[in-house]
């Protein structure tokens, strides 16, 4: 009878558009999920739980509840870090439901705030040469002083905003060319998203993820209608854009032929993964968008299933790992990671308390909400300072930003290190000739 209601209810056209009604009631309120969430743990409030969302979005669906103001604070409130989809023993999707629903609500904030993410989601990351130009400038505001002389002047939410933007490097990363041949013998035909943010902030990044592919016999395609994936989008309600962005990408990726589709972001990945899910209801793009959901691997999943080959220098260090959330709990990458790091001579991993914990970054989260961003990034240096490591490794780009941040106002002083970075750099100290003072 229940199941029949649902049914029902599905085809009086709900308060929440393509909500999956009997996922919801998955959920058994066992409250596994509890102490994996970070506002939970922050504040033990259970609206600001799994469980407690889920109640409040059933209960919305089910008209007992407005979709106001309120209840966009509760969903925006989450960082959509999807610990309790790990811990869920009932398998709830969380983050769809989260993410359905704020599709519907619309992003968070002022009516100013909501038109400025409204022109960035659908007017700037989708365009690679408008994104470049911003940057370009912002690069030219912190070359010429503009930064360090307008800041004090700002009111303090936008001085906070300014405090997280990191130097912007001299220059942005751009393949060399669409086809880059593999260096030895070919054992894969990949290609390799170059994303928004990564060619403009890690672009050296993106170079050390070409050369360790090619060292390991990849002949490496940029599709060159390639655009951003679309995450911020989802994650932020505006879904129409998205979709846009994922077709684009779909038909680009598809029509080079590869064996697999490589990234390096690991936000990034997780969303592209998804495609399939994203795109279940266009009938044009349904079949596509499995197909190359299944082509999608992170740079380190991928090489961890076909083996590093050649020779690797020895790093000197000690690192402890990081796990981005959309790697660990939204692509369940957990061990490929730590197995590279393994393989890399003298150097060593020590395990940090709570690894797979938010730092706090999660897309603008550190902007939106940055008081409760900050409480969870002290709690992660915090876990990264008891285990004495002189640096850490976080394959994303907003947690390296993050942590960055909290390396320099919070301490301990260690270096943020993307693990492409460290594969590359063993792959040349193995071609270098050892200095004298090496044992």
């Amino acid at each position: 009878m229940e199941q029949f209601e649902h049914n029902r209810y599905e085809s009086h056209h709900p308060k929440i558009p393509g909500l999956d009604i009997a996922e919801l009631y998955q959920c058994v309120h066992c409250g596994l999920c509890l102490n994996q969430c970070p506002t939970y743990r922050a504040l033990r409030l259970e609206p600001e739980s799994p469980r407690g969302r889920i109640h409040l979005v059933k209960a919305a669906a089910d008209g007992r509840i407005e979709l106001n103001e309120r209840f966009k604070d509760h969903l925006y409130l989450c960082l959509l870090c999807r610990a309790c989809e790990t811990a869920c023993p009932s398998g709830v999707q969380y983050g769809r439901i989260a993410e359905t629903t704020r599709a519907v609500i619309g992003p968070p904030g002022s009516k100013l705030a909501r038109a400025v993410l409204n022109f960035a989601f659908t007017r700037v990351l989708a365009y690679p040469r408008r994104l470049k130009f911003i940057f370009g400038l912002l690069r030219l505001y912190q070359r010429i002083g503009l930064q360090r002389l307008l800041r004090p002047l700002m009111p303090v939410k936008l001085r906070d905003m300014d405090a997280l933007l990191p130097p912007i490097p001299r220059r942005f990363f751009q393949p060399p060319a669409e086809i880059l041949p593999a260096w030895g013998e070919r054992r894969a035909r990949v290609a390799v998203l170059n994303g928004c943010i990564m060619p403009l902030l890690f672009g050296a990044i993106n170079e050390s993820t070409v050369r360790v592919l090619r060292r390991n016999g990849c002949e490496i395609v940029f599709p060159k209608e390639q655009i951003c994936c679309g995450a911020l989008n989802t994650h932020n309600g505006e879904t129409s854009a998205a979709r846009a962005m994922a077709r684009r990408n779909i038909d680009a990726f598809l029509a080079a032929g590869v064996d697999a589709v490589i990234v390096n972001a690991a936000g990034c990945g997780a969303a592209m993964k998804e495609y399939n899910h994203l795109l279940r209801d266009d009938p044009n793009y349904a079949e596509k968008s499995n197909r190359f959901s299944l082509l999608v691997k992170d740079a380190a999943e991928f090489l961890a299933d076909i083996g590093l080959t050649g020779k690797l220098g020895s790093l000197n260090m000690t690192v402890t790992y990081q796990d981005p959330c959309h790697l660990a709990h939204g692509q369940r990458v957990r061990n490929q990671p730590r197995q590279l790091l393994q393989a890399v001579p003298g150097l060593k991993l020590v395990e940090m308390s709570g690894a797979d914990r938010c730092c706090g970054s999660a897309g603008i989260y550190n902007i939106t909400h940055p008081e409760m961003s900050r409480q969870l990034l002290e709690e992660k240096m915090a876990a990264i300072a008891a285990t004495e490591s002189k640096a850490v490794v976080a394959p994303n780009p907003g947690c390296m930003l993050q942590l960055r941040y909290g390396a320099q106002h919070y301490g301990p002083a260690v270096a943020v290190y993307h693990l492409m970075d460290l594969l590359d750099r063993a792959y040349t100290a193995a071609e270098e000739p050892p200095s004298q003072n090496d044992s």
